[in-house]
């Protein structure tokens, strides 16, 4: 009974901190949200989680300040390119490093994931120049073929394609099946969970990506919809209540999507790297 007891205390402490965490963790986006319905008055008074007075307007008013549909249209059709591109190349390159012999592998295996060492600032002006020779700037190729290859996806599926029995390929192979009908019928089947995960992380990445539309876009019909936030902050002052308003109508296809297929997502990561 006492063992019983001690565990059942463990648990609840450990239930207590993880929700103390987890509330902790949620409150800039309940301040966001909070603040988003609050009308402009309430900002400079003192500060309370719940507004007296809901301002509904403002949503209204964030999005008839910019053109957010089309920055809504160019960071989906972004966010769909990169995401598409990311976990297509990256299956097909994390299955040959997995699957595959051949001359220098687990050596330019190491260099993929030694370019996850490298600061984006690093890379950022020559990527920026070659855009820039090959004609891209302001179009979505700018926006979504420098970003096409991921070095941690290519890990993910490396690691994951490791963990299926090779007797199923074996099995394919002794039937007649090719490298490509392995990869596609067999393979590719098999991984939904590492796919979602991959894709939940390009899909983060591309949608809430600043810096890199900023650069290589110059027309707000190219822009996105994280550049578009900016447009809130004038030149004395920022206007809190519709940024807020803004911010929140951005976050929730994130949010969205992360709930779609979190139970893909975590079993992805925590089925990756079981097998060296």
């Amino acid at each position: 009974m006492i063992a019983k007891w001690k565990v059942g205390l463990r648990l609840s402490v450990v239930h207590l901190l993880l929700m103390a965490g987890a509330f902790l963790s949620a409150m800039p986006f309940l301040w966001m949200l909070t603040t988003s319905l609050k009308p402009e008055p309430a900002l400079y008074q003192p500060p309370l989680l719940l507004p007296t007075h809901f301002e509904w307007e403002n949503y209204v008013k964030a999005w008839a300040a910019a053109p957010f549909p089309r920055f809504f249209l160019n960071s989906t059709i972004m966010t769909a390119g990169i995401v598409l591109a990311q976990t297509l190349l990256s299956a097909m390159a994390g299955y040959a490093f997995a699957r595959m012999r051949f001359p220098g592998r687990d050596v330019l295996f190491f260099l993929v994931l030694g370019t996850m060492m490298i600061p984006f600032p690093v890379t950022l002006i020559p990527s920026f120049l070659v855009v820039n020779w090959l004609g891209w700037i302001d179009t979505y190729n700018a926006l979504i073929i420098p970003r096409a290859v991921s070095a941690f996806a290519i890990f993910l599926f490396r690691q994951y394609f490791l963990t299926i029995p090779r007797e199923l390929e074996e099995a394919a192979w002794i039937d007649g099946a090719g490298r490509f009908t392995l990869f596609f019928r067999i393979i590719l089947p098999l991984s939904t969970p590492v796919i979602a995960a991959s894709a939940i992380f390009s899909f983060l990445f591309a949608w809430n990506d600043f810096l890199w539309p900023l650069l290589v876009t110059n027309s707000t019909e190219m822009r996105t919809v994280q550049v578009g936030l900016a447009m809130f902050q004038g030149q004395y002052g920022v206007f809190w209540t519709l940024l807020t308003a803004a911010a929140t109508i951005v976050t929730l296809p994130a949010i969205v999507a992360f709930l779609a297929a979190q139970k893909q997502f975590i079993a992805g990561i925590t089925n990756t790297g079981l097998k060296d």
